[in-house]
Order: C-alpha cells, then sequence, then structure tokens
C-alpha cells in the first residue's frame, strides 16, 4: 500500500465538482469550443474585470493586450500545426488544439498544484480530448501531447510530472499501467540521412506496465504485459511480457520475481517489430513547405 485516500472539505469539493460539471457540459453541447476554452480560462487566470475592460473597447497596453488574446486558443499555435501531415483545417485537430490549449493552460494557473481539484479537472478533459479514457486515471501536472485525438487510456493509469505523450501517429496505453516522472513515449521517428522525412507508427503499452523515471519507449514499440522499464532507458525494440529491461539501448535483464512461469522465454536482445506497426500517411499537394535546416541531403555515396 503506496497511497492513502485524501479528499478535499465538503464546502471545497462541492465548489470544485460544480465548476468542472459545468465546464463538462459546455464541452459537451453544442456550444463553440474555442469560446468555451476562452470563457473558462479568463476566469482560471481571475483576468475577467480586464478582459471586459478591453472586450469594451478600453486601451490597455500592447502586453495587456497580447495576454488576453492569448485566452483565445484561436489566436495560438501549436508545434503540431507545423506537421505537414497535419489538416489543420479539419474540425476533429481544431478541437483538440483547443482542448490541448486549455490543459496546458490551466497546468499555467495555480489550481493546477491543488492535487484532487487538477486531477479531476484534467480526467474530464481527457474524457473529450483523448480518442479514449478508461475511468479512474491520474493525469498530474506538464503532460505534454502531440495531439491528444491519438491517445487510448484504459482503466486505473497514472501519468505523472513532465511525461511526453506523442501521438503523432498512434499511442495505446492499457490498465493500469504507470508511467513516471520525465518519461517520453514516442509515436513517430525521423529518418537518420534526411530528417525531415519521418515515419509514424503505432506504439502499445500493454496492461500493467511501468514506465520508471525518465525511461523512453521509441516509435512503434509493444512494451508487454506487467513489463517493467528500468529508469533512463531507452526502448527500442518490443519488451516481452513480465520483462524487466534496462540500459540504453535497453536489454532484457530477467523476469519479475514470481511471473517466470508465463513469461515467455525471450534472449536479452529486444526484437525490433516497429514496422508491424507503421502507419501511412499523405501530404496534401498544397501543402507550403518549410525547409527549417536548409542542408543539402544528397549522401556523396548514393
Amino acid at each position: 500500500m503506496t497511497k492513502r485516500a485524501v479528499s478535499l472539505p465538503d464546502e471545497a469539493a462541492e465548489g470544485m465538482r460544480e465548476f468542472i460539471d459545468e465546464v463538462d457540459q459546455r464541452l459537451a453541447s453544442d456550444e463553440d469550443t474555442c469560446s468555451v476554452v476562452e470563457d473558462v480560462l479568463v476566469d482560471l487566470h481571475g483576468d475577467r474585470a480586464a478582459y471586459e475592460r478591453w472586450q469594451s473597447g478600453e486601451d490597455v497596453s500592447p502586453a495587456a493586450q497580447v495576454r488576453l488574446q492569448g485566452y483565445d486558443p484561436c489566436n495560438t499555435t501549436l508545434e503540431s500545426e507545423y506537421y505537414a501531415e497535419v489538416d489543420a483545417q479539419s474540425e476533429q485537430f481544431r478541437r483538440s488544439k483547443h482542448l490541448q490549449w486549455l490543459w496546458r493552460q490551466f497546468d499555467a494557473t495555480p489550481m493546477a498544484d491543488n492535487v484532487e481539484f487538477a486531477l479531476q479537472f484534467r480526467r474530464m478533459l481527457a474524457d473529450h480530448l483523448f480518442e479514449e479514457c478508461g475511468d479512474n486515471c491520474r493525469f498530474f501536472k506538464g503532460i505534454s501531447m502531440t495531439y491528444g485525438h491519438n491517445i487510448s487510456v484504459g482503466d486505473n493509469v497514472v501519468i505523472h510530472d513532465d511525461v511526453h505523450l506523442d501521438d503523432r501517429g498512434k499511442l495505446t496505453i492499457g490498465d493500469r499501467a504507470s508511467i513516471s516522472d520525465d518519461s517520453h513515449i514516442y509515436s513517430h521517428r525521423h529518418d537518420t540521412v534526411d530528417q525531415t522525412e519521418v515515419t509514424n507508427y503505432h506504439t502499445i503499452i500493454e496492461d500493467d506496465v511501468r514506465l520508471t523515471y525518465d525511461s523512453m519507449v521509441q516509435a512503434g514499440v509493444r512494451v508487454g504485459r506487467n513489463a517493467l522499464l528500468a529508469p533512463k532507458s531507452i526502448a527500442g525494440g518490443d519488451i516481452p511480457a513480465h520483462h524487466i529491461a534496462a540500459g540504453s539501448p535497453a536489454e532484457s535483464v530477467g523476469v519479475k520475481s514470481g511471473w517466470e512461469s508465463v513469461a515467455e522465454p525471450a534472449g536479452s536482445e529486444l526484437v525490433d517489430n516497429r514496422e508491424q506497426r507503421r502507419i501511412s500517411y499523405e501530404i496534401s499537394d498544397d501543402v507550403d513547405v518549410f525547409d527549417e535546416f536548409q542542408r543539402d541531403l544528397s549522401p556523396p555515396d548514393r
């Protein structure tokens, strides 16, 4: 038993629940998501009076105007908008961008440190943002993601502080998985010669997996049920169920005690099966290509 139950005082819990339920209902309604996000962020940041003055046409400083405009997710950009394969005009991306902006900006408020409130608020947002989210999930502070709508999460999942969930491809996390602080899970990779060439994959974290502190799962990897990835380890191949993997690159260093009879025999080297999970995509002909590197990518030996 590593945790104990904690609850807020009744009055605080009632006010918290009323607020979360109201936001939940508004996001589930036909109300424009962008408008809901803007309205919620103005109040969460305690900026309603200044916002109303600005809306009524009163003069505000340039810095105040930038701050007030920034509550509207339509006035923001996220890194994922720059990816060539994304349809930034699609309703799916538009909605997930707005919800991700609410998630990130909520984390910038003092209320994000009120653990009980913050866990329930993010869990509510996950229902609207993720492709699927199970029951009793706990999402801590500083979690980042690419889109959000390509993430599926099972029941009783715990994702701790400052975890990066890359769903440029697709990411599935099974029941009761535990992902520790500063872990990174990727679903895309760049070509070693031409880093502008990107391949997307389906990355799978199965039930009861533990990814420990500052570990990394590379794109297209499957981490098998009840497996453990040791701190600061990098999994570049599939980890068999019930195995413990460690190192960079990670290798199997054994089977969890008591699970030997059901664990599949495996050598220490992890098998790379990522091509089984490649996700194809098309890039529109009318994309305005931006080459941020301006490099000559023609190898002399080809």
